[in-house]
């Protein structure tokens, strides 16, 4: 291959890994920086930080190469570009990579490299990006925290001794730690969320529906429909970057789009000031640690030293009550995917109901629930989405935590493991309840940082919005992201 750019070299870069991907992107397009070297500077990155992290687990050098000169080439024709044109990115390992190993964490997808992509990873390669690698999840992308048998645990860039989170664990690290240009991860119950919160980037899930899921696992190999809460979306190190990658994963499906478009509709403010912001910062039902709380509050004063119109307010819809409903409607999904041995045992000690262990109980009657109680836990969760279109008729936008703590330290996953909350021990799976509480009602919600502890934590804050009003989410992201601290590097993970 001859390199047909020699005679009009790039201009000489000072473009940092750690920039925002919609600055490297411009960059591209001016040819600031090419492609090629861009890809090698990540590269270098992995090799040399990934380590410990092990945020990135599996690499496509050789065809990104020959992607990026390709863009490069393109670059140098004069040829239209797409806006992530040479772009390098790294891909969940739960999402299907034509020709790359896509094995969600588990032993029997440790040889599985898929035929196609995923419609969101084709979505992103059409619109230029150069997919190099593969990021870590928890097995099946099921998990709050993010180890695997295959490749091992994903350490937090802010401390390595704590946990990422999960089930994006291994996207959020990467891209916090400066190791790849954008991301693409996946919500159900929080796993864009939670862990860039505790990585200190942005995150956002999409109203539901509007970013197509196929290509997935779960469901995919073994199925091709998931629950109707989950969602694909970016992560990244400014909320800008979040609204370029919408803009190229958002539509119909292929099989939808014969009959429909999607036209999201502008953000509801111009400026910070004319947004109605409701804030909801701690509740009985799951307390905020006092850390968490005292970052909180100091973003709420700055923010309204900016000018920001900010009320306190209740939940529109009770956390428990959601968070309860939101189990009673995935359990009966994932029961799907048990062997029918395992499927049997839990029948019976749900029909028996004498588990000593009283969350493992509540587990078997959610995983088999009867029809009948699926359809009317699928009644109530309509009332308590009523309730939020309520609440968004006076308000434009609601602020709430993303976890009662900072990141947690790592815990075995097949032992006992806790949260600490105000010098209380509560439960482990209490850090996905305010995040799972907004997947049931299928809103959108970005993740802003806002600050750290007094350990140097990174702690952010949910800017949830009306359904489909996702410009509204990121046009107010930004808008925090300017006045707030938003993304740092963390120590060790310069931009040298």
């Amino acid at each position: 291959m001859t390199d047909s750019l020699t005679a009009e070299p790039y201009r000489s870069s000072a473009v940092s890994p750690v920039a925002p991907a919609t600055m490297l992107a411009g960059a591209l397009r001016r040819r600031e920086v090419s492609s090629r070297e861009l890809l090698e500077m990540y590269l270098e990155r992995v090799t040399r930080l990934n380590g410990d992290l092990n945020a990135v687990v599996t690499l496509d050098a050789e065809r990104a190469r020959a992607e990026a000169w390709a863009a490069d080439e393109a670059a140098a024709r004069g040829e239209p570009l797409g806006p992530l044109h040479g772009l390098p990115i790294t891909i969940k390992d739960s999402i299907a990579t034509a020709g790359l190993l896509t094995t969600c964490g588990v032993p029997e997808l440790a040889e599985h490299v898929p035929a196609r992509d995923a419609v969101a990873v084709a979505r992103l390669r059409a619109a230029g990006a150069v997919v190099f690698g593969k990021t870590n999840t928890p097995p099946y992308a099921s998990d709050a925290q993010t180890s695997n048998t295959l490749f091992g645990r994903t350490g937090n860039p802010w401390d390595l001794t704590r946990s990422p989170g999960g089930s994006s664990g291994g996207p959020a690290a990467a891209v916090a730690a400066g190791l790849s240009g954008l991301e693409l991860g996946s919500d159900l119950g929080g796993s864009i969320r939670m862990p860039a919160g505790y990585c200190g980037g942005y995150g956002l899930r999409p109203s539901y529906g509007i970013v197509p899921t196929s290509g997935h696992i779960p469901p995919g190999p073994h199925g091709r429909i998931g629950p109707d809460m989950a969602t694909l979306g970016p992560l990244a190190r400014d909320a800008a970057d979040l609204g370029l990658a919408l803009d190229v994963l958002a539509g119909p499906d292929p099989r939808q789009a014969t009959a429909w478009r999607l036209a999201l509709p502008p953000s509801r403010a111009g400026s910070l000031s004319e947004y109605r912001i409701g804030v909801w910062l701690d509740d009985p039902d799951c307390p905020v640690d006092g850390p968490v709380g005292d970052a909180l509050a100091a973003a709420m004063d700055t923010l309204r030293a900016a000018g920001a119109r900010l009320e306190t307010v209740s939940g529109p819809a009770g956390l428990t009550e959601s968070y309860r409903l939101f189990h009673q409607l995935v359990q009966p999904w994932l029961s799907a995917f048990l062997p029918d041995e395992r499927f049997a045992e839990l029948c019976a000690v749900a029909q028996a109901g004498d588990s000593t262990d009283a969350s493992h109980l509540q587990w078997a009657r959610d995983v088999t629930a009867r029809g009948r109680d699926v359809a009317m836990a699928r009644e109530r969760r309509s009332g308590v989405a009523a309730k939020w279109a309520e609440y968004f008729r006076d308000h434009d936008a609601l602020l709430c935590p993303v976890t009662p703590t900072t990141a947690i330290p790592h815990a075995d996953p097949t032992g006992e493991r806790w949260l600490t909350v105000h010098g209380v021990r509560r439960d482990f799976w209490d850090q996905v309840i305010w995040v799972q509480a907004l997947s049931l009602v299928n809103l959108p919600v970005a993740v802003v940082p806002v600050g750290r502890d007094a350990a140097g934590l990174p702690v952010g804050v949910q800017v949830v919005g009306p359904f489909l009003e996702d410009r509204t989410v990121l046009d107010l992201a930004v808008r925090l992201g300017r006045v707030l601290e938003g993304y740092a590097v963390p120590p060790g993970y310069s931009g040298a």
